[in-house]
């Protein structure tokens, strides 16, 4: 849906000027509290059809969709897409003719995480990243869900972390990297999983390898190979 912002009227003809997805960010944005860290963003796209193409424009923000409906993150002060990137994400898409709502579905600023409770997965995240070797570079994770009907909801929670479905198995694998490289960052993962369990989504979550001191070269980090598959 795309909203009228300017009328101007001249013999009878009118000139609808509408407000672009890039604007509508921009607006969300100026209403955020300066402190904020984190926005999570919906994008309905008005032609269903064209929802996979706009989802592909976004692909630096892992989005995760659902039917017409995109889900991403803007963060600042760490890794993920800054508020300034999905600005030329989304005009990107503009750019494409391609029309819809943006709207904020939820805001958290940089204040300091509070205890968990030690049956959620921010709290098993938690005690698993205190058992990692103090120069652990690389991580590939798993979590597993105990439910069908958690799918579709925890990979849209967890599409910043570019999560991988589990071969006939309930959950997914993650990566995550210390500081560059392909993969989440360790902070981005314990949030995530905070997401879950504030949607009550249970599930376990663990640390299937660990590599320590990589230093990629002309590549983005480490190929794991699983039953074949490269992750």
């Amino acid at each position: 849906m795309r909203f009228p912002d300017v009328h101007s009227y001249h013999a009878h003809e009118c000139t609808v000027r509408f407000v672009t997805l890039a604007e509508q960010w921009n607006g969300i944005e100026s209403r955020l509290d300066p402190r904020w860290n984190e926005a999570r963003l919906a994008l309905t796209v008005d032609d269903e059809a064209r929802a996979e193409q706009a989802t592909a424009l976004l692909g630096p923000a892992a989005p995760g969709r659902s039917g017409a409906t995109i889900r991403f993150f803007a963060t600042r002060g760490g890794r993920g897409v800054g508020p300034e990137a999905v600005r030329t994400l989304l005009r990107r898409i503009d750019g494409e003719g391609i029309a819809g709502t943006l709207a904020l579905v939820s805001a958290s600023d940089a204040t300091v995480e509070q205890p968990v409770a030690r049956d959620s997965l921010a709290w098993e995240w938690d005690a698993a990243a205190a058992q990692l070797p103090a120069d652990w570079s690389d991580l590939l994770c798993e979590i597993a869900l105990t439910s069908s009907d958690h799918l579709e909801p925890a990979a849209l929670l967890l599409s910043p972390l570019n999560p991988l479905s589990l071969d006939g198995r309930l959950g997914f694998q993650f990566r995550v990297a210390s500081s560059f490289g392909y993969g989440a960052s360790a902070g981005m993962v314990r949030r995530c999983l905070a997401r879950l369990d504030e949607a009550g989504i249970p599930g376990s979550v663990r640390v299937v390898r660990v590599l320590s001191d990589t230093h990629p070269v002309g590549t983005q980090g480490p190929v794991w190979y699983v039953g074949g598959k490269a992750v």
